[in-house]
């Protein structure tokens, strides 16, 4: 991750960010997994494409980003594929809310949180979670990158550059990884599968919920086998029609709408301004300016003095 060190708050020292939060408080956590992506890919492939999003939006905006989360929540379907790491939910989302927590303690009251990967029904909970136990002022977002821009990833049928229906390890997610970090994709290497559907295409969505369809892709269960079993390869659909070409367009959207994001954060709540206590919590007001005020403040606290473990 040193390609972008500036950035990173883990690289950072504690000068360094006092001065970075004087300018931009707002902090772009990548949240991926490590999973089998094929012959072709790296099992980190998830997480290289939510990292090297969050570091082009914050090389153009000051925010800042942190080291990712390597380790994610998983569908049923993963288990059992070698290299994948299945971290279950509820260990998940109580190591996501602490990440949360230990960032606004150091001042970073605004995070966004970019998945990529198939957890975009758990994080959610983290970031209500997280407000259940603290009650404090924060700006909190989870962004899931492919339902930014959907019809930059539909396959032609439905209006979208790509040959096949967006899935997992397929023709488009390979094609993003070959334009933001082509050194760790080998494509000679890489294997076709022809996926089929257990039931007429148009009810359960096929991978990062871009078509619509009425049923999301993990909010089912009973309409698709292991992928251990059915997909040994690792990969669903047809990645060796990849090309970095057919995602630039869809890549150059998603930037210009993370910028969009942050700038009207930064709009709403200037560097150090939160959203009104009154508005968000019936604790006594004074226990939430204490902590507001940080740990290191005359008449601050730690977070941690509101609900512990975090």
């Amino acid at each position: 991750m040193d390609r972008a060190s500036g950035v990173y708050f883990q690289n950072m020292t504690g000068k360094q960010v006092a001065e970075r939060l004087e300018k931009n408080d707002i902090l772009l956590i990548p949240v991926g997994s490590t999973e089998n992506h094929g012959s072709g890919a790296p099992y980190g492939e998830d997480t290289f494409l939510v990292t090297r999003m969050a570091e082009a939006v914050a090389l153009e905006t000051g925010c800042t980003v942190a080291q990712p989360i390597w380790y994610g929540s998983h569908p049923a379907m993963h288990l059992g594929m070698p290299g994948t790491v299945v971290i279950p939910e509820d260990i998940f989302v109580a190591y996501l809310r602490a990440v949360i927590a230990g960032f606004w303690n150091t001042g970073f009251r605004k995070q966004i949180l970019i998945n990529g990967h198939g957890q975009e029904y758990v994080i959610p909970t983290a970031l209500h979670q997280f407000q259940k136990k603290y009650q404090v002022p924060a700006v909190l977002i989870m962004l899931n990158w492919p339902t930014v821009i959907p019809n930059y990833l539909k396959d032609k049928e439905c209006g979208g550059p790509f040959e096949t229906p967006f899935r997992h390890a397929d023709e488009a997610e390979t094609s993003y990884s070959l334009a933001l970090f082509p050194e760790m994709v080998n494509l000679e290497d890489a294997v076709d599968t022809d996926p089929g559907m257990s039931i007429p295409r148009g009810h359960i969505d096929m991978g990062g919920d871009v078509y619509q369809y009425p049923l999301p892709g993990h909010c089912v269960i009973g309409f698709g086998g292991l992928e251990v079993i059915s997909y040994p390869e690792g990969v669903i659909g047809k990645p060796t029609l990849a090309s970095a070409e057919k995602a630039k367009p869809g890549l150059e959207e998603l930037f210009d709408y993370m910028v969009e994001l942050i700038d009207l954060i930064k709009e709403k709540y200037p560097p150090g301004k939160l959203p009104p206590i009154e508005s968000i919590t019936q604790k006594p007001r004074e226990e939430i300016e204490a902590v507001v005020k940080g740990p290191l403040k005359r008449g601050g606290r730690h977070i941690y003095t509101i609900a512990y473990p975090p």
